[in-house]
Protein backbone atom coordinates (compact mmCIF):
# COMPACT_ATOMS: atom_id res chain seq x y z
CA UNK A 1 0.00 0.00 0.00
CA UNK A 2 1.34 3.36 -1.04
CA UNK A 3 2.55 5.31 1.99
CA UNK A 4 2.36 2.33 4.43
CA UNK A 5 5.30 1.11 6.38
CA UNK A 6 7.06 -1.65 4.41
CA UNK A 7 6.14 -5.10 5.69
CA UNK A 8 8.84 -7.36 7.04
CA UNK A 9 10.94 -8.23 10.01
CA UNK A 10 12.60 -4.85 10.48
CA UNK A 11 9.23 -3.11 10.45
CA UNK A 12 7.80 -5.56 12.95
CA UNK A 13 10.79 -5.03 15.19
CA UNK A 14 10.12 -1.29 14.94
CA UNK A 15 6.53 -1.78 16.00
CA UNK A 16 7.53 -3.71 19.11
CA UNK A 17 9.12 -0.60 20.50
CA UNK A 18 6.61 1.45 22.27
CA UNK A 19 5.52 1.95 25.81
CA UNK A 20 8.84 3.21 27.20
CA UNK A 21 9.54 6.92 26.46
CA UNK A 22 13.00 6.08 25.11
CA UNK A 23 11.51 3.54 22.77
CA UNK A 24 8.84 6.07 21.68
CA UNK A 25 11.58 8.65 21.01
CA UNK A 26 13.47 6.06 19.01
CA UNK A 27 10.32 5.31 16.98
CA UNK A 28 9.78 8.95 16.16
CA UNK A 29 13.40 9.35 15.04
CA UNK A 30 13.03 6.34 12.75
CA UNK A 31 9.70 7.83 11.50
CA UNK A 32 11.48 11.07 10.61
CA UNK A 33 14.41 9.29 8.96
CA UNK A 34 12.43 6.78 6.91
CA UNK A 35 9.14 8.60 6.09
CA UNK A 36 10.11 12.24 6.35
CA UNK A 37 11.26 12.34 2.74
CA UNK A 38 8.05 10.77 1.36
CA UNK A 39 6.04 13.40 -0.58
CA UNK A 40 2.68 11.92 0.35
CA UNK A 41 1.15 13.22 3.63
CA UNK A 42 1.45 10.67 6.48
CA UNK A 43 0.28 11.03 10.06
CA UNK A 44 0.33 8.72 13.10
CA UNK A 45 -2.47 8.85 15.71
CA UNK A 46 -2.76 7.21 19.08
CA UNK A 47 -5.83 5.39 20.29
CA UNK A 48 -7.32 8.66 21.57
CA UNK A 49 -7.01 9.96 18.00
CA UNK A 50 -4.34 12.49 19.01
CA UNK A 51 -1.63 13.31 16.52
CA UNK A 52 1.60 11.55 17.49
CA UNK A 53 3.62 12.56 14.48
CA UNK A 54 3.21 13.73 10.92
CA UNK A 55 5.77 13.80 8.13
CA UNK A 56 6.90 17.02 6.48
CA UNK A 57 4.45 16.56 3.60
CA UNK A 58 1.52 16.34 6.04
CA UNK A 59 2.30 19.70 7.61
CA UNK A 60 3.16 21.34 4.30
CA UNK A 61 0.23 20.11 2.21
CA UNK A 62 -2.37 20.97 4.83
CA UNK A 63 -0.64 24.18 5.98
CA UNK A 64 -0.27 22.99 9.59
CA UNK A 65 2.12 24.08 12.37
CA UNK A 66 3.79 21.01 13.98
CA UNK A 67 3.86 22.70 17.39
CA UNK A 68 0.09 23.19 17.27
CA UNK A 69 -0.69 19.83 15.74
CA UNK A 70 1.36 17.28 17.71
CA UNK A 71 -0.67 16.02 20.64
CA UNK A 72 -3.93 17.55 19.42
CA UNK A 73 -7.01 15.51 18.57
CA UNK A 74 -7.13 15.18 14.80
CA UNK A 75 -10.68 16.62 14.63
CA UNK A 76 -9.48 19.88 16.28
CA UNK A 77 -6.88 20.68 13.63
CA UNK A 78 -7.14 24.08 11.88
CA UNK A 79 -10.00 25.32 14.06
CA UNK A 80 -11.86 22.02 13.69
CA UNK A 81 -11.69 21.99 9.91
CA UNK A 82 -10.86 18.31 10.28
CA UNK A 83 -14.11 17.59 12.09
CA UNK A 84 -15.32 15.61 9.08
CA UNK A 85 -18.18 13.04 9.37
CA UNK A 86 -16.57 10.70 6.83
CA UNK A 87 -13.23 10.80 8.69
CA UNK A 88 -15.04 10.00 11.93
CA UNK A 89 -16.72 7.08 10.22
CA UNK A 90 -13.31 5.74 9.13
CA UNK A 91 -11.52 6.18 12.48
CA UNK A 92 -14.32 5.32 14.89
CA UNK A 93 -16.35 2.67 13.12
CA UNK A 94 -14.67 1.10 10.11
CA UNK A 95 -11.13 0.94 11.51
CA UNK A 96 -12.51 -0.44 14.79
CA UNK A 97 -13.65 -3.51 12.85
CA UNK A 98 -10.73 -3.81 10.41
CA UNK A 99 -6.95 -3.77 10.84
CA UNK A 100 -6.41 -2.29 7.39
CA UNK A 101 -8.60 0.06 5.30
CA UNK A 102 -7.51 1.07 1.80
CA UNK A 103 -8.67 3.79 -0.60
CA UNK A 104 -11.27 5.31 1.71
CA UNK A 105 -12.53 8.46 -0.01
CA UNK A 106 -13.38 11.63 1.89
CA UNK A 107 -14.77 14.69 0.13
CA UNK A 108 -14.65 17.91 2.13
CA UNK A 109 -14.34 21.65 1.71
CA UNK A 110 -11.60 23.20 3.88
CA UNK A 111 -11.77 26.88 4.72
CA UNK A 112 -8.09 27.37 3.84
CA UNK A 113 -7.64 24.80 1.08
CA UNK A 114 -11.03 24.76 -0.60
CA UNK A 115 -12.83 21.67 -1.93
CA UNK A 116 -10.70 18.53 -1.71
CA UNK A 117 -11.17 14.84 -2.47
CA UNK A 118 -8.81 12.84 -0.21
CA UNK A 119 -8.08 9.15 -0.24
CA UNK A 120 -7.09 7.61 3.13
CA UNK A 121 -5.16 4.36 3.67
CA UNK A 122 -5.24 3.35 7.34
CA UNK A 123 -3.86 0.51 9.44
CA UNK A 124 -3.16 -0.34 13.03
CA UNK A 125 0.44 -0.45 14.27
CA UNK A 126 0.83 -2.57 17.41
CA UNK A 127 3.41 -4.51 19.34
CA UNK A 128 3.45 -8.26 19.64
CA UNK A 129 1.85 -8.11 23.07
CA UNK A 130 -0.34 -5.14 22.06
CA UNK A 131 1.22 -2.90 24.70
CA UNK A 132 1.14 0.04 22.26
CA UNK A 133 -1.36 0.68 19.43
CA UNK A 134 -1.08 3.46 16.89
CA UNK A 135 -3.05 4.37 13.77
CA UNK A 136 -0.99 4.88 10.65
CA UNK A 137 -2.67 7.13 8.02
CA UNK A 138 -1.44 7.95 4.55
CA UNK A 139 -3.39 10.63 2.66
CA UNK A 140 -3.54 11.15 -1.11
CA UNK A 141 -5.00 14.29 -2.68
CA UNK A 142 -6.95 12.88 -5.65
CA UNK A 143 -9.02 16.01 -6.30
CA UNK A 144 -7.80 16.70 -9.84
CA UNK A 145 -7.84 13.03 -10.80
CA UNK A 146 -11.41 12.53 -9.52
CA UNK A 147 -12.70 15.72 -11.12
CA UNK A 148 -11.12 14.67 -14.40
CA UNK A 149 -12.59 11.19 -14.04
CA UNK A 150 -16.00 12.58 -13.16
CA UNK A 151 -15.75 14.99 -16.06
CA UNK A 152 -15.02 12.09 -18.37
CA UNK A 153 -17.91 10.11 -16.90
CA UNK A 154 -20.25 13.06 -17.33
CA UNK A 155 -18.98 13.57 -20.86
CA UNK A 156 -19.44 9.89 -21.67
CA UNK A 157 -22.90 9.96 -20.12
CA UNK A 158 -23.77 13.12 -22.04
CA UNK A 159 -22.46 11.72 -25.33
CA UNK A 160 -24.23 8.42 -24.69
CA UNK A 161 -27.50 10.27 -24.02
CA UNK A 162 -26.98 12.33 -27.19
CA UNK A 163 -26.33 9.19 -29.23
CA UNK A 164 -29.40 7.47 -27.78
CA UNK A 165 -31.49 10.57 -28.47
CA UNK A 166 -30.08 10.83 -32.00
CA UNK A 167 -30.83 7.16 -32.62
CA UNK A 168 -34.36 7.53 -31.25
CA UNK A 169 -34.86 10.68 -33.35
CA UNK A 170 -33.60 8.87 -36.46
CA UNK A 171 -35.92 5.95 -35.72
CA UNK A 172 -38.81 8.33 -35.17
CA UNK A 173 -38.09 10.11 -38.44
CA UNK A 174 -37.88 6.76 -40.21
CA UNK A 175 -41.25 5.72 -38.81
CA UNK A 176 -42.73 9.10 -39.73
CA UNK A 177 -41.32 8.78 -43.25
CA UNK A 178 -42.76 5.27 -43.63
CA UNK A 179 -46.12 6.39 -42.24
CA UNK A 180 -46.08 9.42 -44.53
CA UNK A 181 -45.36 7.25 -47.57
CA UNK A 182 -48.24 4.96 -46.66
CA UNK A 183 -50.54 7.97 -46.18
CA UNK A 184 -49.37 9.52 -49.47
CA UNK A 185 -50.13 6.27 -51.28
CA UNK A 186 -53.54 6.06 -49.61
CA UNK A 187 -54.35 9.67 -50.51
CA UNK A 188 -53.09 9.12 -54.06
CA UNK A 189 -55.37 6.11 -54.46
CA UNK A 190 -58.25 8.07 -52.96
CA UNK A 191 -57.59 11.07 -55.21
CA UNK A 192 -57.47 8.89 -58.31
CA UNK A 193 -60.72 7.18 -57.30
CA UNK A 194 -62.36 10.51 -56.53
CA UNK A 195 -61.23 11.94 -59.86
CA UNK A 196 -62.58 8.90 -61.69
CA UNK A 197 -65.82 9.26 -59.76
CA UNK A 198 -66.16 12.95 -60.62
CA UNK A 199 -65.45 12.23 -64.29
CA UNK A 200 -68.35 9.79 -64.27
CA UNK A 201 -70.70 12.34 -62.71
CA UNK A 202 -72.55 15.12 -64.47
CA UNK A 203 -70.85 18.26 -63.23
CA UNK A 204 -73.53 20.43 -61.66
CA UNK A 205 -73.03 23.52 -59.49
CA UNK A 206 -75.52 23.38 -56.63
CA UNK A 207 -75.87 25.92 -53.91
CA UNK A 208 -78.40 26.98 -51.35
CA UNK A 209 -80.13 29.32 -53.81
CA UNK A 210 -81.04 26.39 -56.10
CA UNK A 211 -83.73 25.43 -53.61
CA UNK A 212 -86.39 27.77 -54.92
CA UNK A 213 -89.42 28.75 -52.89
CA UNK A 214 -90.91 30.74 -50.03
CA UNK A 215 -93.62 28.40 -48.73
CA UNK A 216 -93.78 27.54 -45.05
CA UNK A 217 -93.02 23.89 -45.73
CA UNK A 218 -89.87 24.73 -47.67
CA UNK A 219 -88.77 27.30 -45.10
CA UNK A 220 -89.01 24.62 -42.43
CA UNK A 221 -86.84 22.31 -44.55
CA UNK A 222 -84.20 25.05 -44.91
CA UNK A 223 -84.38 25.72 -41.18
CA UNK A 224 -83.64 22.05 -40.50
CA UNK A 225 -80.80 22.09 -43.04
CA UNK A 226 -79.11 25.01 -41.28
CA UNK A 227 -79.73 23.37 -37.92
CA UNK A 228 -77.99 20.08 -38.73
CA UNK A 229 -75.36 21.04 -41.33
CA UNK A 230 -72.55 21.87 -38.91
CA UNK A 231 -72.60 18.50 -37.15
CA UNK A 232 -71.59 15.01 -38.31
CA UNK A 233 -75.00 13.54 -37.54
CA UNK A 234 -76.53 11.10 -40.03
CA UNK A 235 -79.46 12.68 -41.89
CA UNK A 236 -82.39 10.96 -43.58
CA UNK A 237 -84.09 12.99 -46.33
CA UNK A 238 -87.64 11.83 -47.04
CA UNK A 239 -89.91 12.82 -49.88
CA UNK A 240 -91.63 11.79 -53.07
CA UNK A 241 -89.75 11.31 -56.31
CA UNK A 242 -88.72 14.60 -57.89
CA UNK A 243 -89.07 16.78 -54.80
CA UNK A 244 -85.36 17.71 -54.70
CA UNK A 245 -83.97 15.42 -52.02
CA UNK A 246 -80.50 15.54 -53.57
CA UNK A 247 -80.60 19.35 -53.50
CA UNK A 248 -81.28 19.17 -49.76
CA UNK A 249 -78.37 16.76 -49.31
CA UNK A 250 -76.06 19.07 -51.26
CA UNK A 251 -77.25 22.05 -49.22
CA UNK A 252 -76.39 20.20 -45.98
CA UNK A 253 -72.96 19.30 -47.33
CA UNK A 254 -72.39 22.82 -48.63
CA UNK A 255 -72.93 24.29 -45.17
CA UNK A 256 -70.90 21.63 -43.36
CA UNK A 257 -67.25 21.56 -42.28
CA UNK A 258 -66.63 19.00 -45.04
CA UNK A 259 -67.63 21.32 -47.89
CA UNK A 260 -64.04 21.63 -49.23
CA UNK A 261 -64.35 18.07 -50.55
CA UNK A 262 -66.87 16.99 -53.16
CA UNK A 263 -70.10 15.31 -52.12
CA UNK A 264 -69.93 11.63 -53.16
CA UNK A 265 -73.19 10.12 -54.40
CA UNK A 266 -74.49 6.58 -54.87
CA UNK A 267 -77.92 5.80 -56.28
CA UNK A 268 -78.84 2.46 -54.75
CA UNK A 269 -81.75 2.00 -57.18
CA UNK A 270 -79.68 2.17 -60.38
CA UNK A 271 -77.00 -0.39 -59.46
CA UNK A 272 -77.46 -4.15 -60.02
CA UNK A 273 -77.61 -6.16 -56.80
CA UNK A 274 -74.46 -8.05 -57.83
CA UNK A 275 -72.41 -4.82 -58.11
CA UNK A 276 -73.72 -2.62 -55.33
CA UNK A 277 -71.46 -4.15 -52.62
CA UNK A 278 -68.38 -3.56 -54.77
CA UNK A 279 -69.57 -0.04 -55.57
CA UNK A 280 -70.01 0.85 -51.90
CA UNK A 281 -67.13 -1.01 -50.28
CA UNK A 282 -64.68 -1.69 -53.11
CA UNK A 283 -63.04 -4.97 -54.07
CA UNK A 284 -59.64 -6.62 -54.32
CA UNK A 285 -58.14 -7.99 -57.51
CA UNK A 286 -59.71 -11.37 -58.29
CA UNK A 287 -62.55 -10.93 -55.79
CA UNK A 288 -65.00 -12.00 -58.49
CA UNK A 289 -65.06 -12.73 -62.21
CA UNK A 290 -63.97 -9.67 -64.13
CA UNK A 291 -62.26 -7.90 -61.19
CA UNK A 292 -58.86 -7.47 -62.81
CA UNK A 293 -57.59 -4.86 -60.36
CA UNK A 294 -58.27 -3.47 -56.93
CA UNK A 295 -60.98 -0.79 -56.80
CA UNK A 296 -61.80 1.67 -54.05
CA UNK A 297 -65.44 1.81 -53.01
CA UNK A 298 -67.46 4.97 -52.46
CA UNK A 299 -66.92 4.82 -48.69
CA UNK A 300 -63.14 5.08 -49.18
CA UNK A 301 -63.57 7.83 -51.74
CA UNK A 302 -65.81 9.69 -49.28
CA UNK A 303 -63.35 9.36 -46.35
CA UNK A 304 -63.30 12.83 -44.82
CA UNK A 305 -66.34 14.09 -46.75
CA UNK A 306 -70.06 13.30 -47.16
CA UNK A 307 -71.60 10.25 -48.83
CA UNK A 308 -75.13 10.65 -50.22
CA UNK A 309 -76.98 7.32 -50.43
CA UNK A 310 -79.92 8.04 -52.68
CA UNK A 311 -82.88 5.65 -52.65
CA UNK A 312 -81.56 3.85 -49.57
CA UNK A 313 -84.80 1.87 -49.43
CA UNK A 314 -83.62 -0.09 -52.49
CA UNK A 315 -80.51 -1.42 -50.70
CA UNK A 316 -80.56 -5.26 -50.61
CA UNK A 317 -81.27 -6.69 -47.17
CA UNK A 318 -78.00 -8.67 -47.11
CA UNK A 319 -75.95 -5.44 -47.43
CA UNK A 320 -77.86 -3.51 -44.80
CA UNK A 321 -75.90 -5.15 -41.95
CA UNK A 322 -72.60 -4.09 -43.52
CA UNK A 323 -73.90 -0.54 -43.97
CA UNK A 324 -75.04 -0.50 -40.33
CA UNK A 325 -71.52 -1.43 -39.21
CA UNK A 326 -69.98 1.43 -41.19
CA UNK A 327 -72.46 3.91 -39.73
CA UNK A 328 -71.85 2.67 -36.17
CA UNK A 329 -68.09 1.98 -36.15
CA UNK A 330 -66.71 3.44 -39.39
CA UNK A 331 -65.31 -0.01 -40.31
CA UNK A 332 -65.70 -2.37 -43.27
CA UNK A 333 -63.75 -4.78 -45.49
CA UNK A 334 -63.36 -4.63 -49.24
CA UNK A 335 -64.95 -7.45 -51.17
CA UNK A 336 -62.42 -10.30 -51.26
CA UNK A 337 -60.33 -8.95 -48.34
CA UNK A 338 -60.18 -9.66 -44.60
CA UNK A 339 -58.35 -6.41 -43.81
CA UNK A 340 -60.54 -3.97 -41.87
CA UNK A 341 -60.56 -0.37 -43.09
CA UNK A 342 -61.62 2.64 -41.05
CA UNK A 343 -63.20 5.75 -42.58
CA UNK A 344 -64.61 9.04 -41.36
CA UNK A 345 -67.62 9.47 -43.61
CA UNK A 346 -70.80 11.41 -42.95
CA UNK A 347 -73.94 9.70 -44.23
CA UNK A 348 -76.90 11.48 -45.79
CA UNK A 349 -79.51 9.01 -47.01
CA UNK A 350 -82.66 9.65 -49.01
CA UNK A 351 -85.70 7.62 -49.93
CA UNK A 352 -89.18 7.98 -51.36
CA UNK A 353 -90.32 4.85 -49.55
CA UNK A 354 -92.07 4.55 -46.20
CA UNK A 355 -89.22 2.83 -44.36
CA UNK A 356 -91.35 2.16 -41.29
CA UNK A 357 -93.68 0.15 -43.48
CA UNK A 358 -90.70 -1.59 -45.09
CA UNK A 359 -89.47 -2.55 -41.61
CA UNK A 360 -92.87 -4.03 -40.80
CA UNK A 361 -92.78 -6.01 -44.05
CA UNK A 362 -89.28 -7.33 -43.25
CA UNK A 363 -87.67 -5.59 -46.23
CA UNK A 364 -85.58 -3.19 -44.13
CA UNK A 365 -83.58 -3.76 -40.94
CA UNK A 366 -85.11 -2.10 -37.90
CA UNK A 367 -81.71 -1.30 -36.32
CA UNK A 368 -80.55 0.37 -39.55
CA UNK A 369 -83.78 2.35 -39.67
CA UNK A 370 -83.13 3.68 -36.16
CA UNK A 371 -79.56 4.62 -37.12
CA UNK A 372 -80.70 6.48 -40.23
CA UNK A 373 -83.70 8.16 -38.63
CA UNK A 374 -81.70 10.22 -36.12
CA UNK A 375 -82.51 13.48 -37.91
CA UNK A 376 -85.20 13.10 -40.60
CA UNK A 377 -86.02 15.94 -42.99
CA UNK A 378 -89.19 15.62 -45.08
CA UNK A 379 -89.26 17.55 -48.34
CA UNK A 380 -92.85 18.58 -49.12
CA UNK A 381 -94.34 17.63 -52.51
CA UNK A 382 -94.93 20.37 -55.08
CA UNK A 383 -98.72 20.16 -54.62
CA UNK A 384 -98.15 21.47 -51.05
CA UNK A 385 -96.04 24.34 -52.42
CA UNK A 386 -98.41 25.94 -54.94
CA UNK A 387 -97.23 29.44 -54.05
CA UNK A 388 -93.70 28.42 -55.04
CA UNK A 389 -94.70 27.47 -58.60
CA UNK A 390 -94.35 31.05 -60.05
CA UNK A 391 -90.81 31.28 -58.60
CA UNK A 392 -89.90 27.86 -59.97
CA UNK A 393 -91.36 28.67 -63.39
CA UNK A 394 -89.37 31.89 -63.60
CA UNK A 395 -86.15 30.13 -62.59
CA UNK A 396 -86.45 27.15 -64.93
CA UNK A 397 -87.75 29.09 -67.95
CA UNK A 398 -84.75 31.45 -67.81
CA UNK A 399 -82.34 28.57 -67.30
CA UNK A 400 -83.76 26.45 -70.13
CA UNK A 401 -84.17 29.37 -72.55
CA UNK A 402 -80.54 30.41 -72.01
CA UNK A 403 -79.36 26.87 -72.71
CA UNK A 404 -81.49 26.64 -75.87
CA UNK A 405 -80.56 30.13 -77.05
CA UNK A 406 -84.09 31.52 -76.76
CA UNK A 407 -85.66 34.51 -75.05
CA UNK A 408 -88.90 33.95 -73.13
CA UNK A 409 -90.15 37.10 -71.46
CA UNK A 410 -93.87 36.42 -70.91
CA UNK A 411 -95.68 33.63 -69.06
CA UNK A 412 -99.42 34.11 -69.75
CA UNK A 413 -101.76 34.09 -66.76
CA UNK A 414 -103.65 31.14 -68.22
CA UNK A 415 -100.46 29.12 -68.45
CA UNK A 416 -99.57 29.97 -64.84
CA UNK A 417 -103.07 29.02 -63.64
CA UNK A 418 -102.87 25.70 -65.47
CA UNK A 419 -99.50 25.00 -63.86
CA UNK A 420 -100.81 25.86 -60.39
CA UNK A 421 -104.00 23.79 -60.83
CA UNK A 422 -102.10 20.64 -61.75
CA UNK A 423 -101.33 18.13 -58.97
CA UNK A 424 -97.73 17.31 -60.14
CA UNK A 425 -97.26 13.62 -59.30
CA UNK A 426 -93.66 13.92 -60.55
CA UNK A 427 -93.11 17.09 -58.48
CA UNK A 428 -90.40 19.60 -59.44
CA UNK A 429 -88.72 17.19 -61.85
CA UNK A 430 -91.94 16.84 -63.82
CA UNK A 431 -92.43 20.63 -63.77
CA UNK A 432 -88.94 21.14 -65.25
CA UNK A 433 -89.67 18.64 -68.05
CA UNK A 434 -93.00 20.30 -68.86
CA UNK A 435 -91.32 23.73 -68.98
CA UNK A 436 -88.50 22.49 -71.25
CA UNK A 437 -91.01 21.16 -73.74
CA UNK A 438 -92.90 24.47 -73.51
CA UNK A 439 -89.74 26.52 -74.20
CA UNK A 440 -88.85 24.31 -77.17
CA UNK A 441 -92.40 24.79 -78.53
CA UNK A 442 -92.39 28.57 -78.03
CA UNK A 443 -91.27 30.51 -81.10
CA UNK A 444 -91.62 33.99 -79.65
CA UNK A 445 -91.19 35.74 -76.31
CA UNK A 446 -94.39 34.17 -74.93
CA UNK A 447 -94.35 30.75 -73.23
CA UNK A 448 -96.65 28.16 -74.81
CA UNK A 449 -97.55 24.89 -73.11
CA UNK A 450 -97.38 21.65 -75.07
CA UNK A 451 -98.69 19.30 -72.39
CA UNK A 452 -102.38 19.21 -71.58
CA UNK A 453 -102.48 19.26 -67.81
CA UNK A 454 -105.85 17.56 -67.35
CA UNK A 455 -105.44 16.24 -63.85
CA UNK A 456 -106.51 18.99 -61.53
CA UNK A 457 -105.36 18.61 -57.97
CA UNK A 458 -108.18 17.88 -55.53
CA UNK A 459 -107.10 18.11 -51.94
CA UNK A 460 -108.90 15.37 -50.06
CA UNK A 461 -106.83 15.95 -46.96
CA UNK A 462 -107.50 18.42 -44.19
CA UNK A 463 -106.34 22.00 -44.40
CA UNK A 464 -102.59 22.40 -45.12
CA UNK A 465 -100.54 22.23 -41.96
CA UNK A 466 -98.93 25.34 -40.55
CA UNK A 467 -95.21 25.51 -39.82
CA UNK A 468 -96.03 25.47 -36.11
CA UNK A 469 -98.05 22.25 -36.52
CA UNK A 470 -95.29 20.60 -38.50
CA UNK A 471 -92.72 21.61 -35.87
CA UNK A 472 -94.91 20.34 -33.03
CA UNK A 473 -95.43 16.96 -34.71
CA UNK A 474 -91.72 16.60 -35.40
CA UNK A 475 -90.74 17.38 -31.79
CA UNK A 476 -93.38 14.92 -30.56
CA UNK A 477 -91.93 12.17 -32.81
CA UNK A 478 -88.39 12.79 -31.54
CA UNK A 479 -89.56 12.82 -27.90
CA UNK A 480 -91.36 9.52 -28.43
CA UNK A 481 -88.25 8.09 -30.08
CA UNK A 482 -86.07 9.09 -27.07
CA UNK A 483 -88.75 8.08 -24.53
CA UNK A 484 -89.04 11.73 -23.48
CA UNK A 485 -85.37 12.12 -22.59
CA UNK A 486 -84.94 15.86 -23.05
CA UNK A 487 -81.25 16.43 -22.25
CA UNK A 488 -77.99 14.48 -22.23
CA UNK A 489 -76.53 11.96 -24.67
CA UNK A 490 -78.95 10.61 -27.32
CA UNK A 491 -81.61 12.97 -25.99
CA UNK A 492 -84.27 14.90 -27.90
CA UNK A 493 -82.28 18.13 -27.47
CA UNK A 494 -79.17 16.52 -28.99
CA UNK A 495 -81.09 15.03 -31.93
CA UNK A 496 -82.90 18.29 -32.62
CA UNK A 497 -79.68 20.28 -32.26
CA UNK A 498 -81.18 22.55 -29.60
CA UNK A 499 -80.11 23.67 -26.15
CA UNK A 500 -82.06 22.02 -23.34
CA UNK A 501 -83.57 25.36 -22.30
CA UNK A 502 -84.51 26.20 -25.91
CA UNK A 503 -86.26 22.86 -26.36
CA UNK A 504 -88.22 23.29 -23.11
CA UNK A 505 -89.24 26.80 -24.22
CA UNK A 506 -90.47 25.45 -27.59
CA UNK A 507 -92.38 22.68 -25.78
CA UNK A 508 -94.11 25.24 -23.55
CA UNK A 509 -94.97 27.44 -26.55
CA UNK A 510 -96.30 24.48 -28.56
CA UNK A 511 -98.09 23.07 -25.47
CA UNK A 512 -96.23 19.77 -25.63
CA UNK A 513 -96.68 17.73 -22.46
CA UNK A 514 -96.01 14.12 -21.64
CA UNK A 515 -99.33 12.37 -21.32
Amino acid sequence: MKGDLPPGKSCKKLRTQGSHPKRRHFFLEVFDDILGSIREPIVVLDTALRVVKGNHAFYRVFNLDPDEVDGAVVYDLSNRQWDIPRLKELLERILAENSVVNDFEVEHTFETLGAKILQFNARWISGEEDETRLIFLSISDVTEREYYKRGLEELVEKRTAELIAAREDAEQKRLIAETTLVEIKRLKDQLEAERAYLQDEIKLEYNFENIIGQSDGLKYVLYKVEQIAGSNTTVLVLGETGTGKELVARAIHGLSLRKKRALVKVNCATLPTSLIESELFGHEKGAFTGSGSRRLGRFEVADGTTLFLDEIGELPLELQAKLLRVIQDGEFERLGSSHTLKVDTRIIAATNRDLEEEVRKGNFREDLWYRLNIFPITVPPLRDRLNDIPLLVDFYVKKIAKRLGKTIEIVPAGVMHALQDYHWPGNVRELENVLERAVINSSGPKLRLVDELKKPFKDTDADPKTLQTVEREHIMRVLAQTQWKISGKNSAAEILGLDRSTLRARMRKLKIRKS
